[in-house]
């Protein structure tokens, strides 16, 4: 079982993932349309290239957001998991443009029995996405519901 058991976990926990994402133009216009998001600064080159600060594209955040969940999974919740509870504090300070590479990291925040399910518990996660110049281009906070290890 490559995810984590719910008494494998300790605050302050690390996981430097190993796989790593080159983002691709393709990644960028596929997500966009979709999900049915037509801002320019995603799928408008030209808009972009004259019309922003950026000078080009930026990647759809909602895909930044999937990818640092995704990445985090196999080695967190891959088998363990029984849901997602909720986002909080989502954030993107800097701009994931085509050609950058990103990683990912999950820190263990919070750890709690739940009340309603004994052989669960809850799980409060910290995951960051950081580019290849190890800029922070995304985190957020994940809560989920994480098994026990079976008796």
């Amino acid at each position: 079982m490559p995810g984590k058991w719910f008494e494998e976990l300790e605050v302050g926990q690390i996981f430097k993932h190993p796989i790593t994402r080159t983002i691709t133009e393709a990644d960028n216009v596929m997500f966009s349309a979709m999900t049915h998001n037509p801002a320019l600064l995603h799928i408008d080159e030209e808009y972009c290239r004259t019309q922003t600060e950026f000078g080009q594209r930026i990647l759809n955040s909602a895909f930044t957001l999937g990818l640092m969940v995704g990445i985090a999974g196999h080695e967190t919740v891959q088998g363990t998991s029984v849901a997602n509870l909720g986002w909080d504090e989502v954030r993107f300070p800097r701009p994931v443009f085509h050609g950058d590479t990103l990683r990912i990291e999950t820190e263990v925040l919070e750890l709690r029995e739940s009340r309603s399910r004994p052989d669960q518990g809850i799980v409060t996660w910290a995951h960051r996405a950081y580019n290849q110049r190890d800029e922070l281009v995304g985190h957020c906070k994940r809560v989920g519901l994480q098994r026990k290890k079976p008796q």
